[in-house]
């Protein structure tokens, strides 16, 4: 694959809600005008984690454009100096503010990954080691409580729950496929901590301790990223960011449906990825393959997830390619698999340097798969992937703003494009992030991480 290379650029929920899961059956034979009445009233969103600002972009996927930010900092929460960080009427840097010792919101808003039933969405604070839960349906964080200083002076309405503890960098949350756990990768602690989902929403509503959350934690390889689970649940997939293994675990789930995690095997995956950096990894919608991504080797592998989990692929994707995260996309034009890379090169729409998108065809015999073209991400440095449940539309979550002749020039964007045949995505938008309003002023929506598209009440990736 040929590409130019450009340098890098320096609420309220009951336990009861999850009970069942409400499944939506998107039929193709409906009217166009029927099905886009049907899909506005099931309230798709786009949440988009901002680690730089410490938000969550909304995005309504009918406009395309941002109707709210989350707030997850602390910043005005008092009116009195120093609790609002000002000085002399200026106030220092972002990144300054939460260094801060009265700061007590998130630091670096990073993964994200939706419940079973698309009603709850877990992120992490990879600086504020904890993992917030949020209500998808009402866009409000769980155990936020009324700010008492609201009404006196102008501060922010809430006060910011500080979530839940799970230990130093927890890189990506994942729910199990029934939804009563929530396993949160701790990379800096080599272990991986175990939620119980009712739990952890009752003790957020009642707004004391929430230590009581955490069922177990479980040892793990070094630097665990991510967990993902088979399509019956009886499997976790632990792949690392600082060893070249892929940890397989029995979820050995009890008859209430909670795991009781035992160690299958370990996977030397040296010869896939020397470098030891696996980010992320995602199963195939029938579950039977699982691909992985190797950053730093500039590739992904793909493996069985049953049997001896036989090697069936190694993708290279180029120099410097630098792989983020996978889809996958199903439909009648066909059936692919898109991978995100942080690499920007030059040359894209308008003549603005962008990063691309791989595009592999699925439909190629396992051991002959390989990248058969790219498309520009319309964005620089891309990172999340995710698409509607029909597969007709791809949302795309970028780290790096500044995007000199474009309209939106400084902004950080999330774009869009038809995925109808996914051989030739068509670019719809570019959707700039804009900014969460302050009582002292606006702070930028930057740095976008991961991106999930959720339907309420329908199922989600991870169910």
């Amino acid at each position: 694959m040929a590409l130019t290379r450009r340098g890098f650029l320096v609420a309220t929920l009951g336990t009861a809600a999850y009970g069942t899961v409400q499944v939506f059956n998107h039929d193709r034979s409906v009217g166009a005008a029927e099905t886009l009445v049907a899909q506005s009233n099931r309230g798709d969103r786009v949440f988009i984690c901002n680690e730089d600002s410490n938000t969550l972009s909304v995005i309504n996927p009918f406009t395309n454009q941002v109707e709210a930010t989350i707030n997850l900092t602390s910043f005005d929460e008092d009116p009195r100096p120093p609790f609002r960080f000002v000085t002399g009427g200026t106030a220092p840097t972002h990144a300054a503010m939460v260094t801060k010792p009265l700061y007590h919101g998130a630091v670096n808003i990073h993964g994200a990954a939706p419940s079973p039933d698309s009603r709850l969405l877990a992120v992490t604070g990879r600086g504020t080691s904890n993992v917030y839960l949020i209500d998808v349906q009402q866009q409000k964080v769980l155990g936020s409580i009324p700010n008492p200083q609201s009404g006196k002076q102008p501060v922010n309405p809430e006060r910011i729950s500080s979530g839940i503890l799970v230990g130093r960098e927890p890189h990506e949350p994942t729910f199990s496929r029934n939804g009563k756990e929530l396993w949160v990768t701790v990379r800096g602690k080599n272990r991986i901590a175990i939620l119980d989902v009712p739990v952890a929403i009752k003790l957020l509503q009642q707004g004391g301790a929430t230590t009581g959350a955490i069922r177990q934690s479980i040892n793990s390889l070094n630097g665990p990223a991510q967990v993902w689970f088979s399509n019956d649940g009886k499997t976790a997939f632990v792949i690392s960011q600082k060893a070249s293994q892929l940890q397989i675990f029995d979820t050995n789930p009890d008859r209430n449906g909670y795991s009781r995690p035992k160690l299958k095997t370990t996977i030397d995956i040296q010869a896939q990825d020397p470098f030891g950096f696996t980010p992320f990894q995602k199963t195939t919608p029938d579950g039977k393959e699982i691909w992985l991504s190797h950053k730093l080797a500039d590739a992904l592998s793909v493996r069985e997830t049953s049997g001896g989990y036989r090697l069936l692929d190694q993708i290279a994707l180029g120099d410097k390619a630098r792989p983020n995260h996978i889809e996958f996309v199903e439909n009648r034009q066909g059936k692919v698999a898109y991978a995100s890379l942080a690499r920007v090169d030059d040359g894209g729409p308008g003549g603005v340097a962008s990063s691309q998108i791989v595009i592999i065809d699925r439909t190629a015999p396992a051991g002959k798969r390989q990248v058969i073209g790219t498309f520009f991400s319309h964005g620089r440095e891309a990172h999340g992937l995710w698409t509607n449940p029909e597969n007709t539309r791809l949302y795309i979550a970028h780290e790096q703003d500044e995007l000199p002749q474009s309209p939106s020039a400084g902004q950080t964007v999330t774009t869009v494009f038809d995925i109808s045949n996914p051989l030739k995505p068509t670019f719809i938008a570019q959707i700039p992030l804009g900014d969460l309003a302050l009582p002292s002023g606006k702070l930028r929506n930057k740095k976008s991480i991961n991106l999930v598209y959720v339907c309420p009440g329908s199922r989600s990736q991870t169910a």
